[in-house]
């Protein structure tokens, strides 16, 4: 198909290179330079979609970021994205595109029959209307539902491009490379800072590639091409075009995302960064973000060819494009009236400049009216007609204000209505680093008020839409940025000759009236293009008492979607202003969240997928374990030997051999991966017991007590042991999972609660290799490598620790037991566990010392009661719920949850308590999990009273073992309780949670 809607000569397009594309499996062409959008109006294509409500035809209505309604799948199969913007893609070879939310097409959409029951589909419909009856709600609504919500069609194939992410820290980071940010990158270019220029398009300008204007006697785009020239040759500019910043956080911390080859054909792309994130610290941020046209809201304003003014100017000037060829504009304000000489100029027939000011003064408006285009001033637009595009418009006599329509009307053809509601800053940015706005009466518009430290706002993001006022703004914000780096300024020179047309007031209009009152009637004054949100719908949301603005928006949907609002969010805060009859500034906008535009998931991912989408972490004893054989589990990234299968030996084969070797001989364990935190300092010992439950004042040095932390609300939150290695210096052992958490948790009771404590907390669980080794024999094993050392029960008793020399090496060792039996825990510095570990199989051999995973390691601890934190408790678990009330001191004043202990819940005797169940079958093994009941016949719903929170068999027991957590369990010993299963209902009994070794005889060994 021949582009007919191309201008013969014009635009930044290359019309030396041709690109062929397909949409809705139609084949079309394009030139290099053009977008999707722009490509698809030279090829005379308006009909791009259909809305997310009533399913209504949809066209291109912006040229950028802001654009509410054209969103396409792009490409197919492992490629394919749902929900792209056809303004924001660049045309490129073989390009493929297609629709979303229609079917079975986008000119006959079955779901076009929803406007049909548009007065169902109100504010809060879902809400309203699947409500009765409520046996209708999984069956029938939610499935409905679902199929009918969402946009495109998701990949189901992994992404086979390649993302990457980068960090910098400029002292200068430039947002937006329109005129603002240009002469802010080089003014603090010039001085020598370093500098990074962002901005989204693939061509820096800004509005210097659409508007005609002249700096210094050069025309805007060649003034353009002299900064970027400049900026390139400064050794420490780096410019960043095709990239988004969609993320601005605390400290002046930056996210964007660069498209560095979504511009080429799918087959180049292999091999090559598709998009790369950049992590920027910054010193000083220029936000020179521009502004976006608004849309006017009028009846039926959502008919394809009814665009912004401003857009069309620069699909008629960048791309070389008329969207249309019978025009009509409708406006409050002079800028729409640049287009229509723009069109007039291209011999388009402008039909009529529609402005609802009743004094059209000014330069503009005269030019229009010396060619003799009809200006209708003090008019609107009350209706539209067409189809699947507009073909004409109702104009009409409006009072001032344009509060209500005063006259007859008259129609007047056209193909395209370009329309200008007036212009807002782009403060989205702004508002994410916490900024301030306030309502600018004279601009109508919101505005920056009081910015963040080390920022600087610029241009038409901060109100000032002439050209000569954001060139000096820019200026003055490079000149700001090089002041915070430290740096000296270059001396000012005259501010440019800037020629540009003079403009009268813009009039505020944020609603239109139609032929009917709002909401009477088939016409729909649309505010939310993307999302069917019309001005009766904000109405009507008022009426049921919502006034906030975050509640009408959550209420009616507006600014939802993929723009985030950007065409829509003033119009409803003007529509709502007016029905509450409150000031604009009092209503207030809505927050505004990060991503400024949608992330791909892979650009967020960068190279962190598949295996290494998580850090694998292993010890350094980790090339033995591999040697022989072993399983591996994942316990928080570290990799842990889980068992070690010997011919053939299933997983219960293996760990019943390792159980029987520990408890009849000498087993041994890879132990590195607890977490092991130094804490030191003057004031440890009174840490430790302000966020320990039991007291550690007077612990003794060399000697180790294990300690249980709650959360403040008395919840078990970690356990372990603490050494106390010296006077003020503690060694305190977590769970693996656990120990990044705990740290992170010290650190925050010192830096916020007790910064008075002297007491400093450090990481040293890679610093430590950690051999345990456990069984009766364990004495005999230790006496081979250690023979200059007394290692007899009385010598060296339970819970406490000794330095000494282990097979030739420096070590602490800890007498230390999670399984009942004498247990020795070997530390010695990291690189050296891989030669203990060797050393302990060789003095074993003899005993017949085996390896045990952490499968045995649980079923130890199980069979003699022990917890584990995140397994036996849930985070709704006490101290005294796992019948540990012996570790909670009386007699301390306070500790961390101690007061929690006072509330009436916690000593409630029906919370679920830590029991032993042992089943009525020995043989059997209850599923970790399982839900138990006191009465199996109960009719359903049952009641759950606990459940099953560890479950092994033990081969030293010869019979099952589980524990459990049971309401009031602990006096229910002996009773029964029922697992109902999907095979039948498992039988057990309440018992003790130690199954073995009940006296703790065995853990000095032999004697």
């Amino acid at each position: 198909m021949s582009m007919l809607n191309r201008t013969a000569s014009g635009g930044s397009v290359d019309r030396s290179k041709p690109l062929n594309f397909t949409f809705n499996g139609q084949s079309y062409r394009g030139f290099e330079g053009d977008t999707l959008a722009s490509a698809l109006l030279a090829n005379g294509v308006h009909l791009v979609g259909r809305s997310f409500k009533y399913h209504r035809p949809r066209g291109i209505v912006a040229a950028g970021a802001e654009e509410p309604g054209a969103l396409v799948q792009l490409e197919t199969a492992e490629h394919t994205e749902p929900n792209i913007r056809a303004t924001q893609i660049e045309l490129y070879e073989g390009l493929v595109a297609s629709s979303v939310n229609v079917w079975p097409s986008v000119d006959f959409d079955v779901s076009a029959i929803n406007g049909l029951f548009a007065k169902l589909f109100t504010a809060g419909f879902y809400n309203k209307t699947f409500m009765w009856p409520r046996s209708f709600w999984m069956r029938l609504y939610e499935p409905v539902i679902r199929r009918a919500a969402g946009w495109g069609r998701a990949p189901t194939t992994s992404d086979p491009d390649l993302y990457d992410h980068m960090h910098d820290h400029p002292d200068v980071l430039v947002i937006g490379a329109g005129p603002a940010g240009l002469s802010a990158a080089v003014e603090a270019g010039r001085a020598g800072a370093r500098v990074v220029l962002v901005d989204e398009q693939a061509e820096p300008g800004g509005s210097l590639l659409t508007l005609e204007r002249e700096i210094d006697g050069q025309p805007g785009r060649d003034w353009v091409q002299d900064r970027i020239a400049e900026l390139e040759a400064m050794p420490d500019v780096r410019i960043l075009s095709r990239t988004v910043l969609f993320g601005y956080y605390d400290h002046n911390y930056l996210v964007a995302v660069e498209r560095k080859t979504d511009h080429l054909p799918v087959m180049k792309r292999p091999g090559r960064i598709r998009q790369r994130t950049w992590h920027f610290r910054a010193g000083h941020v220029v936000l020179a973000t521009g502004a976006h046209e608004r849309p006017l809201v009028f009846a039926d304003n959502d008919r394809p060819g009814i665009m912004l003014a401003g857009s069309v100017l620069t699909y008629l000037n960048r791309y070389g494009v008329f969207p249309g060829k019978e025009v009509v504009l409708f406006t409050n304000n002079d800028g729409a009236y640049e287009t229509a000489l723009a069109l007039h100029e291209q011999r388009l027939k402008v039909a009529a400049v529609v402005d609802v000011r009743h004094q059209v003064t000014g330069a503009l408006p005269a030019r229009v009216r010396a060619l003799g285009i009809p200006v209708f001033a003090g008019h609107a637009l009350s209706a539209t007609r067409g189809g699947k595009r507009v073909s004409a418009v109702e104009v009409r006599p409006v009072q001032q204000g344009a509060g209500k329509l005063t006259g007859a009307g008259r129609w007047i053809n056209c193909d395209l209505v370009a329309m200008s509601g007036g212009w807002s800053p782009v403060v989205h940015l702004f508002s994410q680093s916490q900024g301030r706005l306030e309502f600018d009466a004279g601009k109508s518009a919101f505005v920056p008020a009081h910015a963040v430290p080390a920022q600087t706002v610029a241009g038409a993001a901060n109100g000032d839409f002439l050209l000569k006022d954001c060139l000096l703004a820019g200026r003055e914000a490079g000149r700001n940025g090089v002041l915070a780096a430290g740096l000296k300024p270059k001396r000012r020179k005259p501010a440019a000759a800037v020629h540009e047309p003079e403009t009268a007031p813009m009039e505020p209009v944020w609603l239109v009236p139609g032929r009917e009152p709002v909401g009477v009637g088939k016409a729909k004054h649309f505010v939310d293009l993307q999302n069917d949100t019309t001005a009766a719908d904000i109405a009507l949301a008022t009426r049921e008492g919502f006034e906030s603005s975050e509640h009408v928006k959550r209420y009616t949907l507006t600014g939802f979607g993929t723009d985030q609002g950007k065409t829509s969010n003033i119009n409803a805060l003007g529509i709502l202003s007016g029905l509450l009859d409150r000031p604009l500034g009092e209503i207030g906008t809505t927050t505004f969240r990060p991503p400024y535009t949608p992330v791909a998931y892979g650009a967020l991912a960068g190279r962190n997928i598949g295996r290494w989408s998580d850090p694998v972490r292993t010890t350094s004893i980790h090339p033995w374990h591999e040697g022989n054989g072993a399983r591996f589990e994942t316990v928080g990234q570290w990799h842990r030997p889980w068992y070690y299968p010997k011919n053939g030996e299933n997983l219960q084969a293996a760990v019943n051999r390792e159980c029987l070797a520990v408890r009849n001989g000498v087993g041994v364990l890879d132990a590195s991966t607890l977490g092991k935190i130094d804490i030191r300092g003057p004031d440890a010992a009174e840490f430790l017991n302000r966020v320990y439950t039991n007291a550690w004042s007077k612990l003794g040095v060399g000697r180790i007590r294990y300690g249980l932390m709650c959360r403040e609300d008395g919840m078990v939150f970690d356990d372990g042991t603490t050494a106390r290695l010296a006077p003020d210096h503690f060694l305190m052992t977590t769970t693996t999972g656990n120990a990044a958490v705990v740290l992170d948790w010290l650190e925050d009771y010192l830096q916020t609660e007790w910064p008075d404590l002297r007491v400093y907390c450090t990481s040293v669980t890679e610093q430590w290799a950690t051999v345990s080794v456990a069984g009766p024999k364990a004495r005999r094993v230790l006496e081979k490598l250690a023979p200059e050392m007394k290692l007899g029960p009385d010598d060296f008793p339970f819970l406490s620790f000794q330095e000494g020399t282990v097979a030739g090496m420096a070590a602490r060792i800890f007498r230390i037991s999670f399984t009942g039996e004498l247990t020795f825990e070997i530390n010695v510095p990291w690189h050296q566990g891989l030669a203990l570990w060797k050393a302990v199989m060789d003095a074993g051999e003899e005993f017949g010392i085996t390896p045990y995973g952490t499968e045995t390691m649980h079923v130890l601890r199980a069979e003699k009661g022990f917890i584990i934190v995140g397994q036996e408790t849930d985070g709704t678990t006490t101290p005294q719920d796992l019948g540990m009330d012996w570790i909670v001191s009386k007699a301390k004043p306070d500790f961390i949850g101690k007061r929690s202990f006072t509330r009436s819940d916690t000593s409630r005797p029906d919370r679920k308590q830590l029991v032993g169940l042992l089943t009525e079958d020995p043989e059997t093994v209850l599923p970790e999990g399982a839900q138990l009941v006191f009465d199996p016949h109960a009719p359903k719903p049952m009641p759950m009273v606990g459940h099953v929170t560890s479950s092994y068999y033990s081969a030293a027991l010869g019979r099952s073992i589980a524990l459990a957590l049971v309401k009031g369990g602990q006096d229910r010993m002996g009773q029964h309780v029922f697992a109902p299963l999907e095979g039948g209902t498992v039988t057990a009994v309440l018992t003790s949670p130690v199954f073995f070794d009940k006296e703790g005889e065995r853990q000095d060994g032999e004697i």
